[in-house]
C-alpha cells in the first residue's frame, strides 16, 4: 500500500462509515486508485461458467451498488466486478446509521436493506460500461414487493443484456422474508422465473445463486439439489452472517449482516460442503483479506473469490496484491493454473 492510500484510509476511518464509503467511490472516479488494469498471468487466467477472467479475484456486490465507479474499478487489480444489488424501483433502504466498523475484528455489520437508485439509472450506466471488463449485476427485490420473484426477473430482463453475468441474491439478512426464498420449494419456483427471463435474453448470460452462510447441512443439500436442476451456472458462497461469536467493540449487538474476517472459516466450510454436493462452479466470498485466504477458499473448492470488507482496512490496492500473492502461492505448490488448485485441499475443511 502506498503512503497516499494509507493516509486516505486513515482519514476515512475517522468519519461515518457510510459517508466514507461514498467518498471512496468519488476518490476512485477522481483517479486516486490503481490504473494499471487487472493483474494477470498464464497461471491466474481462468474460466468460470464460461466467463474468461484475467484473474480469479473479484469485487463483491455492495461496494458499487449503483455502478457509479465501474470505469475506475475496471482499472484496478480485480479480475471481475459485481455491482448492485439493483431492484426494479429505487429505494432508500433502512434508516441510518446502518453500517458499523468492527476494527479490532477487521469486520463490518450492515443493515442497508438494498438501498439503490433502481434498475433504470443503473442500466443507463451499464450501457456505457468498459467493454474489456467482466461485470456482473446482483439482482434484488424491493422491500414492499408482493412478488419478489417477479422483481428478480424484471431486473434481469432490463439489465441482462448489459452485463456478463447476474446473481440472484436471496441471502441478504436485511430485507424481510428474503432468506425464506432459500427454502426448497420457494427457491425452485424463484429460479424457474429467473431462468425463463434469462433464456429470453438475446444473449443469455450466466446466472449465479448467492446463498447465506447460516444454513444447516440439510438446507445446503436442498439448495444444491435445486441449483443442480435449475440451470443456474454457479453458486456464490456466501453472503453475510447473523452470527456474533467472538466479536469485540461497541457495535457487536447491532442488527444486520456481519462480514469480514470473522466470516472466513464459516464461509469456507460452506464452500467445501457445497463442493461435495454439486459440480457447479463456486465463487467464494467471506473474509478474504489476503492471498493465503483466497488460496484457502480455492483449495476448499472455489473456482474464484470475491472481497469487499477487506478493502475498508487494506485499501483498493489490496485486490492486485492478493492476485499477485495468489500467483506466487500457486507456483510454490506446483499448480500450473488456478483451475488445477480448485478443491485440492477440500478435506481440510470438511
Amino acid at each position: 500500500m502506498k503512503a497516499l492510500e494509507r493516509l486516505g484510509l486513515a482519514a476515512l476511518r475517522r468519519i461515518d462509515p457510510e459517508t466514507a464509503h461514498g467518498l471512496a467511490l468519488k476518490a476512485l472516479n477522481a483517479g486516486l486508485g490503481p490504473r494499471s488494469g487487472p493483474v494477470t498471468s498464464a497461471r491466474l487466467q481462468t474460466t468460470v461458467a464460461g466467463l474468461r477472467l484475467p484473474n480469479p479475484v473479484g469485487l463483491a456486490a455492495g461496494f458499487d451498488k449503483n455502478a457509479v465507479a465501474i470505469h475506475a474499478l475496471a482499472r484496478t487489480g480485480f479480475g471481475f466486478l459485481e455491482v448492485g444489488a439493483a431492484t426494479p424501483l429505487a429505494q432508500e433502504g433502512n434508516p441510518r446509521p446502518r453500517l458499523y466498523r468492527l476494527a479490532q475484528d477487521r469486520a463490518a455489520i450492515n443493515r442497508f436493506g438494498f438501498n439503490n437508485e433502481g434498475m433504470e439509472p443503473i442500466a443507463k450506466r451499464l450501457e456505457r460500461r468498459p467493454e474489456d471488463a467482466v461485470i456482473g449485476l446482483n439482482l434484488g427485490a424491493n422491500k414492499d414487493s408482493t412478488d419478489k420473484a417477479a422483481d428478480f426477473a424484471t431486473v434481469l430482463t432490463r439489465c441482462g443484456g448489459l452485463v456478463d453475468f447476474a446473481t440472484v441474491n436471496v441471502s441478504s439478512p436485511n430485507t424481510e422474508k428474503l432468506r425464506d426464498l432459500q427454502g426448497k420449494a420457494a427457491l425452485a419456483a424463484l429460479l424457474d422465473r429467473v431462468m425463463a427471463a434469462r433464456n429470453s435474453l438475446a444473449t443469455p448470460v450466466p446466472v449465479f445463486l448467492k446463498i447465506a452462510p447460516d444454513l444447516t447441512e440439510a438446507e445446503l443439500q436442498d439448495i444444491a439439489g435445486v441449483a443442480n436442476a435449475s440451470g443456474v451456472s454457479g453458486i456464490i458462497a456466501t453472503n453475510t452472517t447473523l452470527s456474533r461469536t467472538g466479536l469485540h467493540g461497541p457495535h457487536i449487538d447491532e442488527a444486520g449482516g456481519l462480514s469480514g474476517q470473522p466470516l472466513f472459516e464459516k464461509s469456507t466450510r460452506v464452500i467445501a460442503a457445497l463442493a461435495g454436493m454439486t459440480q457447479l462452479p463456486i465463487i467464494g466470498v467471506g473474509g478474504v483479506g489476503s492471498a493465503e485466504q483466497a488460496y484457502q477458499k480455492i483449495r476448499a473448492g472455489a473456482s474464484a473469490v470475491q472481497l469487499y470488507t477487506a478493502l475498508v482496512y487494506g485499501g483498493i490496492s489490496l485486490a492486485g496484491g492478493i492476485a499477485r500473492g495468489l500467483d506466487q502461492l500457486l507456483a510454490r505448490d506446483g499448480f500450473a493454473t488456478v483451475a488445477d488448485a480448485v478443491g485440492s485441499g477440500r478435506n481440510d475443511w470438511t
